[in-house]
């Protein structure tokens, strides 16, 4: 993950890069996603690179740089910024034209000129780190902003129509006027919507679509969001709350009335607009292969995409091989546990795990209460691993239904201290016989604690500048962090069946499968058969979840490999730190180490 808004999908608020774990393609813009950025204004970076600063020195000019790059990104972030607690966007949503972004471009290169200029010689350790972050997030936004694939917004992971409508779950609803500014920026989903629709016409006529075989949730996940009843639309649901303390009744009541007018007349317009465009035009016109590397330019971006999610100068070659030797490891071990739970071969244990019905949930309500208890489990043995934990809370929910299908088996995202949202443990409780039951400790330590909610709601009460606690994240330190922590349940006892033991090493092998099939398809010309056959052979991931994986990769390019690169990383400083220290490796104070700095690039955490 890069600078938050650069590199994720349409965000509805300050997470989404470091609190909310799906990242898009492209930057600036956007490719899957879009910039959340206000109406053009006066570039606060061109206003301040001429300015005398107060401090002249080192340190006095990189907290200059810091200032107006953190009031750039509030103003070019409106919902980032009402997230945070500062409302002065609160009627804005995004910009998401083309010109605004190359706009956004020539902003971010005043400040990396700025930033160029500082010797670090003359820097605090904290400001020369800060420093680097700053240099590598700044360059890769402006390099991602010159490939033709910004235009694509959308994968099946995620696109504008539905990051929009996190709105109603991620924005404060304690007032009247956060109330307000939902209704204002409910009536302006249309233009982000229309101008959306012109950008992907434009990478259509350009030959920048996703491949036909890995779009068949693609309109259900639009004609969900439609509701019939503006009352049981998800757009609606910050109105069946308690109302807040500074609204009366009767201008309650004329706001909801107000909602549903605007979910019927605006809203659900644009979403059947979206979706006759999607049917009539864009399926008619879905790419054939699903490498990225067929389209115009796609070998370079990919390249690109590789070193944004690494954080690495490792090439896809280097990462194809570490990635297949990874594989051979586990499947090793995973053949010892298959003996020891008497089966003859993994093949036959990984069949019973894939097929035995006792391993599956009967309902939705079991498969939360399962995930409740083990997340409960895991938040008792937290102390004995870190010397510091947030003090922000969690809670688990469903994925909504119109996406369940055809997305991943459970996703986090982050809250906010200001705005007083929790974070939030998504899990799929869509075909139940394909979420088994012990995949999820592996699966609950990553999405929740240790993993991302312990790492990304630490990282907003760090004692470092507002745009690393609030607007970086990079995958292969969030991602590697959250594979890591899945390892983590070795310490905790979690793993105390063969099951649930080799659910451990399927989530470990499914990604180191990443690194081979994302590869693979994107610069060795896989097909998608032969992307769905690897994973199949090599984890104990059920079918469902292997086809919805792998549509990601393909829609997706470059973002699955930073899991296993950056867990890779952390577990050698470990190493590392257990062979230098001894007796006095202590393993809470080795986690608070690698967390104290929030995310950084792989190189900078070395």
């Amino acid at each position: 993950m890069q600078t938050v808004f650069s590199a994720s999908p349409l965000s509805i608020d300050a997470k989404q890069s470091i609190r909310r774990t799906r990242v898009a393609m492209g930057v600036l813009s956007a490719a899957l996603g879009l910039i959340i950025a206000s109406p053009v204004l006066a570039s606060p970076a061109a206003d301040t690179a001429t300015s005398a600063p107060a401090d002249s020195t080192a340190e006095g000019r990189f907290a200059a740089v810091q200032r107006d790059y953190e009031a750039w990104l509030l103003r070019e972030h409106p919902f980032a910024a009402t997230n945070l607690g500062i409302h002065d966007y609160d009627d804005r949503i995004p910009n998401v034209s083309l010109a605004h972004a190359d706009q956004q471009s020539r902003e971010l290169q005043v400040f990396l000129d700025r930033v160029k200029a500082i010797d670090p010689a003359g820097l605090s350790a904290s400001s020369a780190t800060g420093r680097e972050i700053l240099i590598r997030s700044l360059s890769g936004d402006i390099e991602g902003n010159r490939y033709p694939q910004r235009m694509m917004l959308f994968s099946t992971y995620s696109g504008w129509h539905q990051n929009f409508i996190g709105l109603a779950e991620n924005m404060p609803f304690a007032t009247r006027a956060n109330y307000d500014s939902y209704l204002t920026r409910l009536a302006q989903y249309p233009r982000l919507n229309d101008e959306s629709l012109a950008i992907t016409r434009q990478a259509v006529d350009r030959g920048m679509v996703l491949p036909c075989e890995i779009l068949g949730g693609g309109a259900a996940s639009i004609s969900g969001v439609i509701s019939a009843d503006p009352a049981k639309s998800r757009y609606y649901e910050p109105f069946i709350r308690p109302r807040p303390r500074d609204i009366n009744d009767v201008d309650w009541a004329a706001m909801q009335d107000r909602a549903q007018r605007l979910i019927r007349d605006v809203i659900n317009p644009a979403y059947a607009k979206h979706l006759a465009f999607f049917n009539n035009v864009y399926l008619k016109k879905c790419a054939k292969m699903p490498g990225i590397s067929a389209q115009p330019g796609g070998s370079a971006y990919y390249a690109y995409r590789v070193r944004q999610e690494t954080t690495t100068d490792l090439t896809p070659d280097q990462i194809h091989t570490i990635g297949l030797n990874e594989v051979a490891r586990i499947r090793a071990e995973m053949e010892q546990v298959a003996k020891r739970a008497g089966f003859p071969s993994r093949e036959a244990f990984i069949r019973d795990l894939r097929t035995n019905p006792v391993y599956f949930a009967k309902t939705p309500e079991e498969l939360m209460q399962r995930t409740a208890r083990i997340t409960k489990r895991i938040d008792g043995m937290m102390p004995s691993l870190f010397g510091r934990l947030p003090r922000l809370p969690y809670g688990i929910k469903e994925i909504p239904a119109e996406i369940a299908p055809g997305t991943t088996t459970a996703y986090y995202d982050g809250g906010s201290p200001e705005s007083r949202i929790a974070g939030t443990y998504f899990i799929n409780t869509s075909k139940l016989d394909q979420r088994p039951l012990w995949e999820i400790p592996a699966l609950s330590l990553h999405e929740a604690v240790p993993g991302h909610h312990n790492q990304i709601a630490l990282q907003q009460e760090l004692d470092i500048p507002m745009w690393r606690r609030n607007f970086t994240g990079f995958t292969a330190f969030v991602e590697g962090w959250g594979l890591y922590a899945e390892r983590l349940g070795i310490d905790m006892g979690l793993y105390d069946t063969p099951a649930t033991d080799m659910g451990r090493l399927s989530y470990e092998m499914w990604r180191a499968c990443r690194l081979v099939v994302d590869t693979g398809i994107h610069t060795k010309g896989w097909s998608k058969e032969r992307a769905v056959a690897f994973m199949r052979d090599n984890s104990a991931l059920t079918d469902a979840n292997i086809d919805a994986e792998v549509n990601r990769y393909i829609s997706w390019p470059g973002q699955a490999l930073g899991y296993k690169i950056g867990e890779l990383k952390i577990r050698e400083l470990r190493t590392l730190a257990e062979q230098e220290l001894g007796s006095n490796f202590s393993l809470s104070a080795f986690h608070d180490a690698v967390l104290e700095q929030g995310s950084l690039p792989l190189s900078v955490l070395d």
